[in-house]
């Protein structure tokens, strides 16, 4: 019957997920060719501003739509809520045709379509077009250097004046490459392979798009005249950029003309390298240097500490192991150290529930990262697939909920001796992190809301989000949780006093948590950086290999750190050392969002508005709270496994 239930658990989560958004789609994974003059639509995403981060819907701004109706790509839920709304456009191709064309005249601009396009374009607005699955390239030089940028601006304001000028003509450059076809076809039939004999090589030979990149520029045209031409219909090409009195202002009653050109280029890019030229990160040498020096930098202190700490936990066991009976007894009446809290070194602590909860939720956030990372390290989540690196996260966290109960449950009937008030604590576990986040999206999406942003996730997603936490996260929690009763308590090693032991009085306890905190960050800050620039900035970020190093050594790294200070805790005669375990690499938390804040005060200068500003310390505490729950969990554990260990190496009378 569980196997029965967990089954159509799963198969929910396939069909909500997988069939309506796409999740298990890779868009952009499959080598599509096209004939000479075959027609291509591109199509259009979101506005979106590093000023401003609020995405907007590319008809919000009175631009030419399409000769059918405005119809919506189907977008997983990744794309959703990162605020992707991909529409079609009226800009089309014909494969191999060079030409120059009209698209529409507007009506006289009012004065809110005024006020929203120079808002738009003071705000550095990007139109974000997509052909082929490529998003648009566009470059500009800045100190004699080349600096490539996805998307192009709304409009721009000229040095010296207050103007603003509306982008209206596009020169589209398309990178094609000729793809020769062979005289033998392999058909995939599920089961095995069909080869059909082919002697046309022509059938099969076409046109692979590899690049696709724009020249923006202004243009005024005459109304009277463009208004007798029809969508499609040939103009004349324009040489960009345009002499400033021939730019179009955008001013009230002004009718502004829409065109393109389109050129095709031979190309030798072949298919599977047309994503090498977005994925270039810039400073790459330096990423690369500062990553390996702080890896080994970090290695270098963890390993001194580390073998130091063993050399002297040995010492220890080795002199207090060799002594008999009485000896021990008067070495224990004489020294100090963790050897006296022998007694209570297992003594539950304080809020306890809580503790298992955090733990539980913890192991389940750190088992996403990893398998995430770890996939898109091998490349299984192409940055084709738009949103399918953030749903596959969504998925294997639902999915992973059964873990985080059995974890927070066994943790709670190791410290209570019994499975009684096991459902609490599952029941906590599943909406503990979850809660948070949720409340704090609430927030941040009736933001958007009122802006009419289309990051403002949609009602009925809101409602689906909130129905599959509680039909599949919290049930597979609960069962994890049932898992958990049924597994046996880890024995303590030893017995624990009735009469707690007076803890010596000590100074900056805490203190000495709080700055642990800092190694860890060390293995990963210069890696943040490229991860919010790509966040933030718009920039790709695709060097999951790295990421996965960091990962790993970060874990390492958090279990050293808890260990250590545990460690001195138990030497400084505190028994109190759970809590102190988990914060001892959990601080790193704090590093992590004092560092954004950095970020956004000396990176993100131009974020403008305070909408903005709460989405970004929004976001931010959600991050740094789950990386809390996972480093935090990290160095729990390790330092429960030590404590195990040590008191059981201890010969106990």
């Amino acid at each position: 019957m569980v196997k029965g239930w967990v089954f159509s658990t799963l198969l929910v989560v396939f069909l909500v997920f997988a069939a309506p958004c796409g999740a298990f789609y890779l868009p952009g994974s499959y080598m599509h060719t096209y004939r000479q003059g075959e027609e291509i639509g591109a199509k259009v995403n979101s506005l979106t501003s590093i000023e401003t981060e609020l995405p907007f819907s590319y008809y919000s701004l009175p631009y030419c739509r399409p000769k059918d109706d405005i119809k919506k790509s189907a977008e997983n839920l990744g794309e959703l809520l990162m605020g992707d709304q991909i529409d079609n456009s009226p800009y089309r191709f014909r494969v191999n045709v060079n030409e120059s064309l009209y698209l529409c005249t507007t009506n006289p601009l009012d004065e809110a379509d005024v006020k929203l396009l120079k808002q738009r374009s003071r705000d550095l607005y990007q139109v974000n077009m997509i052909l082929d699955n490529l998003p648009v390239r566009r470059f500009t030089e800045q100190n004699g250097m080349t600096i490539q940028w996805t998307g192009y601006p709304v409009g721009y304001i000229p040095e010296g004046t207050n103007d603003v000028y509306i982008i209206n003509h596009l020169k589209f450059k398309v990178l094609v490459h000729k793809y020769e076809g062979g005289k033998v076809k392999v058909v995939g039939t599920g089961e095995g392979m069909e080869v059909i004999s082919e002697m046309d090589s022509d059938a099969n030979s076409g046109f692979e798009i590899v690049g696709f990149e724009v020249v923006p520029c202004s243009v005024k045209r005459d109304p009277k005249d463009m208004l007798k031409l029809k969508m499609y219909d040939k103009v004349n090409p324009v040489n960009c950029p345009v002499e400033l009195e021939k730019s179009q202002l955008i001013k009230e009653k002004e009718q502004i003309t829409f065109t393109y050109e389109v050129e095709f280029v031979n190309s030798d890019i072949r298919w599977p390298s047309r994503w090498d030229a977005y994925l270039k990160m810039e400073g790459s040498k330096i990423h690369w240097f500062s990553i390996m020096n702080s890896l080994m930098v970090i290695l270098f202190l963890a390993g001194i500490v580390f073998v130091i700490f063993l050399r002297t936990v040995r010492r220890d066991l080795t002199r207090y192991e060799e002594l008999d009976k009485e000896a021990q007894a008067q070495m224990n009446e004489e020294l100090s150290g963790w050897k006296l809290v022998v007694g209570d070194v297992f003594r539950e602590p304080t809020s306890s529930k809580l503790l298992c909860v955090m733990i539980g939720d913890g192991v389940q956030i750190l088992g996403m990262a990893i398998v995430t990372i770890f996939f898109a390290a091998f490349g299984f989540m192409s940055p084709a697939s738009r949103g399918m690196l953030l749903t596959g996260m969504i998925v294997l966290y639902m999915l992973l909920g059964i873990v985080a109960g059995y974890a927070s449950v066994r943790l709670w009937r190791t410290l209570k001796g019994t499975s009684e008030g096991w459902r609490p604590v599952s029941w906590s576990t599943a909406c503990f992190f979850p809660g948070i986040v949720f409340i704090v999206l609430t927030v941040l999406n009736f933001m958007l809301w009122t802006r009419n942003s289309t990051g403002a996730l949609p009602i009925s997603l809101f409602f689906g989000l909130l129905s599959l936490w509680f039909c599949v996260s919290m049930p597979l929690t609960l069962l994890g949780g049932f898992f958990g009763t049924r597994a046996e308590p880890i024995e303590f090693p030893v017995r624990t006093n009735q009469i707690p032991r007076e803890i010596p009085a000590k100074k900056y306890s805490w203190l000495f948590i709080l700055g642990a905190g800092t190694l860890p960050f060390g293995t990963l800050f210069i890696e943040l950086f490229f991860i919010l620039s790509s966040i933030w900035l718009g920039r790709f970020y695709y060097v999951f290999g790295f990421l996965l190093v960091v990962l790993l050594l970060l874990v390492v790294v958090c279990a050293e750190v808890s260990v250590v200070l545990t460690y001195m805790h138990l030497c400084a005669e505190d028994w109190r050392w759970w809590w102190k375990a988990f914060f001892a690499s959990g601080t790193v938390a704090l590093y992590v969002f004092l560092y954004s804040i950095n970020y956004l005060v000396f990176d993100l200068r131009s974020l403008s508005g305070p909408v903005s500003a709460m989405l970004y310390i929004g976001y931010s505490f959600i991050v740094s709270l789950a990386i809390m729950l996972a480093t935090g969990t990290v160095g729990f554990l390790t330092s429960f496994s030590f404590v195990h260990y040590l008191f059981s190496s201890v010969k106990i009378d």
